[in-house]
């Protein structure tokens, strides 16, 4: 099993941090351009709550759908491909409180890439420095869009 981490401070307090994360519109906020996030189904964030989506690179179409558990939405929680390019990827958003305006989001994901096609089109798109690429831009995203909340 693969891992990533990441971890990034916000200058707001952790209600709004969270709250940004658990709102509807956030997946598609937290969305690097050129990518286009297409949500087909996003239901309020909840212990067995459901994640559906496609991402679309140019004419290439990635369909995801996520089950949210471990669920504390002011604090914690993980979203697992039930199905998807991956042969497994689970999630953990947690968010800890540094000061009372300064919030760390960490982000931990457990993945492994399927076998065949589907595997090396998998580890093109989801390599670490793609999957650092992508934090990195949800980083700016997470710090831009608090400051409007």
């Amino acid at each position: 099993m693969r891992e990533f981490n990441f971890s990034f401070t916000v200058d707001a307090p952790i209600e709004k941090v969270a709250a940004f994360h658990n709102a509807p519109n956030a997946l598609k906020r937290l969305t690097p351009p050129p990518m286009i996030m297409q949500v087909h189904q996003f239901d309020p964030l909840a212990e067995g709550s459901i994640a559906d989506f496609t991402m679309w690179l140019g004419p290439l179409p990635i369909r995801w759908r996520a089950v949210h558990s471990n669920v504390d939405p002011a604090k914690h929680f993980t979203d697992t491909q039930e199905s998807g390019p991956m042969k497994y990827w689970a999630h953990t958003h947690s968010f800890t409180a540094l000061s009372e305006n300064k919030t760390q989001v960490t982000e931990h994901i457990e993945y492994e890439y399927p076998s065949g096609l589907k595997g090396i089109f998998s580890r093109l798109l989801f390599a670490p420095p793609g999957l650092f690429g992508l934090f990195t831009y949800r980083k700016l995203a997470t710090r831009f869009w608090v400051k409007r909340i």
